[in-house]
């Protein structure tokens, strides 16, 4: 470990040689963030070039979600973890609030992306700020806070907390076209704290490399640091192609303070090709390894297995519609990721989302209604009747699959 530790220190004092430049090619990540970011003051075109610009923007989204189970608990999380963050039934409901600052110049950038709300505990727990209210499970959370340094026309260096690389879809609802989030984004990293370094071979090739610490927390629980990558390629005008890939060892130390053997590991294909100005074809498929303790939960004593693949399939009807499909496997049944059933054992599923798209008010509103089906692998035997995955109006556990209709409300500036 020390060997590569100093050959990724190496590399990143070579990289630091190049001249510096403007910064080229797009940098990690699948998509970027809303782009409906207002500048807060007027600049000539000299001095923002010398001093920069600050750009302040932001998102709030709410929904409301009838579940055709019609759960006692108006939960949808059935036995464990179904949803991401549409959790609640029969009620409308907050999901997030974002706050983004943003000052840039031709050199440097940084980053300041604070979120509130249910949906900011829920996507940042490890790094809550404070809870706003116990009852209402509400928090300020650090979504984001870097800088980049643009060392060159083809080299950046990242430095601070930033959303994880893995993953077609993304925390930001503006920026995914189907609100309900997938399992393959649930069972995934959320964020990173560490350094990256990315580099631009050509406008269509690019690779990241980077260090981190545990995944999904403010703090490390062990002198271990996880390797994070990505591989980028643009094979076609359209169509684009991230590899992805995290190793990092989670488990906390012994008594003697040695960190035992363990792995966490994450192979991730990501592409989306637009085949027309109004078709959009996605994939992501992901394959993940787990051995030993995770953060103090736990884990096999041997590498177990899970992952999944989902397809995206996004049609503009209109200016103001469009209309898109996300269909998904999953598998853990080898029970090491949080998507388990009503017994504790690991299962699988089979997911199928419907989302309409109204683009209203400038672009600025977005009014999304969307079907869900979820079918789970059904607990066999007689006397299995109440340890099925979702749970019926009596508050027993008699329902395999959960079927739910809502309409979820966004508004980004």
């Amino acid at each position: 470990m020390k060997k590569f530790n100093l050959l990724v220190l190496c590399l990143f004092a070579t990289f630091l040689a190049f001249p510096k430049g403007n910064a080229g090619g797009k940098t990690d990540g699948k998509k970027e963030e809303s782009k409906s970011e207002a500048k807060v003051e007027t600049k000539t075109e000299g001095e923002e070039e010398k001093k920069g610009t600050f750009t302040f923007s932001g998102y709030i989204d709410s929904y409301y979600i009838g579940n055709f189970n019609k759960p006692a608990s108006r939960s949808n999380l059935g036995a464990y973890y179904a949803r991401a963050f549409d959790q609640k039934s029969g009620q409308f409901s907050l999901g997030l609030v974002q706050t983004k600052m943003q000052y840039s110049n031709d050199k440097s950038d940084v980053v300041v992306d604070l979120a509130f709300g249910p949906n900011a505990d829920l996507g940042n727990y490890g790094n809550v700020l404070g809870a706003l209210g116990s009852n209402t499970n509400t928090a300020l959370a650090i979504k984001q806070a870097y800088f980049n340094w643009k060392a060159s026309s083809k080299f950046t260096l990242t430095a601070g907390q930033f959303g994880t690389h893995i993953g077609y879809e993304v925390i930001d609802a503006p920026v995914n076209f189907n609100y309900s989030l997938s399992n393959l984004f649930n069972n995934g990293p959320f964020y990173h704290i560490g350094v990256k370094a990315n580099y631009a071979f050509s406008d269509k090739v690019s690779l990241m490399l980077g260090l981190v610490n545990n995944v999904d927390n403010l703090n490390d629980n062990n002198r271990k640091k996880g390797l994070i990558s990505q591989l980028f390629i643009n094979p076609a005008k359209g169509w684009n192609v991230y590899l992805n890939f995290i190793n990092s060892n989670e488990a906390s130390p012994d008594d003697n303070g040695n960190t035992p053997d363990a792995h966490y590991r994450v192979l991730d294909l990501t592409t989306s090709y637009q085949a027309t100005d109004k078709l959009l074809v996605g994939l992501n498929a992901a394959y993940g390894s787990q051995k030993g303790d995770y953060q103090g939960a736990g884990g096999p004593t041997t590498a177990q297995t899970w992952g999944g693949a989902a397809g995206y399939f996004n049609v503009a009807a209109s200016d103001i519609f469009s209309i898109g499909a996300r269909y998904e496997y999953f598998d853990n049944s080898s029970g090491v990721r949080a998507l388990l059933n009503k017994k504790g054992e690991g299962t699988s599923v089979n997911s199928l989302t419907l989302t309409g798209n109204f683009t209203l008010a400038d672009g600025h509103l977005l009014i999304k209604p969307e079907f869900r089906l979820d079918a789970y692998k059904k607990v066999s035997g007689t006397s299995e009747a109440k340890n099925q995955q979702f749970e019926d109006e009596n508050g027993d556990f008699t329902k395999s699959s959960q079927s739910t209709l809502g309409l979820a409300f966004i508004y980004k500036f």
